[in-house]
């Protein structure tokens, strides 16, 4: 079961005006709990003003960079955010779960494949890291990234971009898609729609015939529009992957009040947490994750919205509801897996097993 590990900050700096670009190292031992994949995250936590939030950030780093560095950027209102950008500094203590998320495919030094990635804002973040990481990785491929963003001044990494291209010329090319700042090729500007898509496509600026995988972060509308112009000219859902902002969702999904004779019938919970097992009882409007945390067990959890996975947990016996799910793929709900943070429980008695 992961647990929160010490992290020494060694660097910060900017990349845009309200985004940083944060350094980490490992203490106390805990640098085997690091290595992570590329694409995946880290999730922080931080207590303010006695509330605990925790946050999760993704990895920009390749695997071959030799640092373990997040990017952050500021959001409106939100406190860990602000914190990072305007009062942490280099040796301060940070805690961070080991690297989690699915954001990725295997990489095979014989491969010779073309990637394409869209990303939205931050949503650059575990998209560079997949760029650079495969880039060095598989030298026979190539990627395409369509990267949007409101203007010139908001784009983060964007001297890292160049540098890749400069050297890797010819396998990694990059569209800058700007809402508001406008570019000598009309197509660049505006919004990265299905229509725009399909325009990129039908051009040529993208040949989506010769296109494996396709990676997409950013906000939800977005994602949605971009894979459904995917789908439409012929990818698998196999060849799309996701990476969804948690910072955009409003966190655990509302949820209509069972009838009162139907929520006060009690269920009960085995749940299975690092070796050990504990019986808890809850009602049918309660999820797995507020009856485990309920019962002070150290569940794992993060944005509580769906979207981060690191509360995922199998189905060992008995049936749930999970209302939403950004995280999981299908083959994983096949085996029973599901987000705590989003799951109901729909029988009288539910196991679960968060060691799985």
């Amino acid at each position: 079961m992961a647990r929160f590990h010490d992290l020494e900050v060694t660097d910060i700096r900017k990349t845009i005006r309200d985004a940083v670009v944060v350094t980490l190292a490992p203490v106390n031992g805990a640098a085997e709990h690091f290595d992570f994949i590329q694409g995946q995250y880290l999730t922080f936590k931080r207590d303010f003003d006695g509330e605990e939030l925790r946050r999760s950030y993704s990895i920009c780093a390749g695997k071959d960079d030799g640092v373990l560095q997040v990017g952050i950027k500021r959001v409106d209102g939100g406190a860990f955010s602000t914190w990072a950008n305007e009062d942490l500094k280099v040796g301060d203590t940070v805690q961070a779960m080991p690297p989690m998320g699915g954001f990725y495919t295997e990489l095979n030094s014989a491969a010779e494949k073309h990637y394409l990635g869209f990303a939205g804002g931050s949503g650059i973040t575990p998209v560079l890291s997949l760029i650079k990481t495969t880039l060095a990785r598989e030298p026979q491929s190539s990627f395409t990234l369509i990267y949007a963003n409101k203007g010139v001044h908001t784009i983060m990494f964007r001297d890292e971009l160049e540098d890749l291209k400069n050297l890797h010329m010819g396998r990694f090319n990059v569209i800058h898609v700007l809402e508001s700042d406008a570019q000598e090729i009309d197509l660049f500007t505006g919004l990265v729609t299905a229509e725009k898509c399909a325009q990129l496509f039908a051009t040529g600026w993208i040949d989506i015939t010769a296109i494996d995988t396709a990676f997409i972060c950013g906000p939800e509308p977005m994602m949605l529009g971009i894979a459904q112009a995917l789908k439409d000219h012929g990818l698998s859902d196999e060849q799309i992957k996701f990476e969804l902002f948690a910072s955009s969702q409003p966190g655990r999904a509302k949820r209509k009040a069972a009838s009162s004779g139907t929520s006060a019938k009690a269920v009960t919970a085995r749940i299975t947490l690092d070796g050990a097992t504990q019986s808890v009882e809850l009602d049918r409007n309660t999820t797995i994750l507020d009856a485990a945390i309920g019962q002070n067990l150290d569940a794992p959890f993060a944005c509580k919205a769906g979207v981060c996975s690191t509360c995922r947990c199998r189905v060992i016996e008995g049936e749930v509801e999970m209302e939403t799910n950004h995280a999981l793929e299908d083959y994983e709900v096949e085996k029973g897996y599901i987000l705590s943070c989003q799951s109901y429980p729909v029988t009288d008695r539910v196991v679960v097993d968060y060691d799985q």
